[in-house]
């Protein structure tokens, strides 16, 4: 009997033992963002200056793959909405769409990805690379640091389709990948908008 007591005491403590609050995650993810989007406007300073000391005719603007960048900027707004829809159909408890929704949304980030890499070999078959010229060095700076973050987010999206991390309610987990992906995708629509003055 006294044992029966003893572990009724010990499980009644450890359930009450306070949590990590759930709003901490998404507080880190804000400040982890923070620091991405410093690392962002560091590279645009960088190209902002180098541009401005371009003074060569050889150093023109390269010809980019507009048409596939413009898709691939679709695809990418195209799965920030299907990830949003994926959390309207968590929140009203409808489990089976909130899947299908997340797979889209996750699926479409991959198809962006494979995208970039088509735009990048399309570049290659030009003959332009990383060291051709300036222009050439920050496209494949922003473009791979993008896809490199996409890469992350593709990840988590991954794992919350499959199960949460242990310590997230599921409806924590998709707030913080949402906040995550949407801001790339915004960092995507800057970067398109850059290439886009550049020409």
């Amino acid at each position: 009997m006294s044992g029966n007591w003893m572990s009724s005491t010990a499980l009644t403590t450890e359930s009450a033992e306070p949590g990590i609050p759930q709003r901490v995650y998404p507080t880190g993810m804000i400040l982890t963002l923070g620091a991405i989007l410093m690392f962002f406007m560091a590279l645009f300073s960088a190209w902002v200056v180098r541009k401005g000391l371009s003074t060569s005719p050889l150093e023109a603007p390269i010809s980019l793959p507009w048409r596939l960048l413009s898709l691939n900027t679709a695809l990418l707004f195209a799965s920030s909405g299907a990830l949003e829809a994926s959390r309207r159909f968590l929140r009203a408890g409808d489990t089976a769409k909130f899947r299908i929704w997340w797979c889209a949304a996750t699926i479409l980030g991959v198809a962006f990805l494979v995208g970039q890499f088509e735009a990048w070999r399309e570049l290659e078959g030009q003959g332009i690379y990383f060291a051709s010229n300036p222009d050439a060095s920050f496209f494949f700076l922003f473009t791979g640091a993008h896809a490199l973050h996409l890469i992350g987010g593709i990840a988590g999206l991954l794992i919350i389709a499959l199960k949460p991390l242990r310590q997230l309610t599921r409806n924590t987990a998709t707030r913080i990948a949402a906040i995550y992906w949407h801001f790339l995708t915004l960092i995507w629509a800057s970067i398109f908008l850059l290439l886009i003055f550049a020409k």
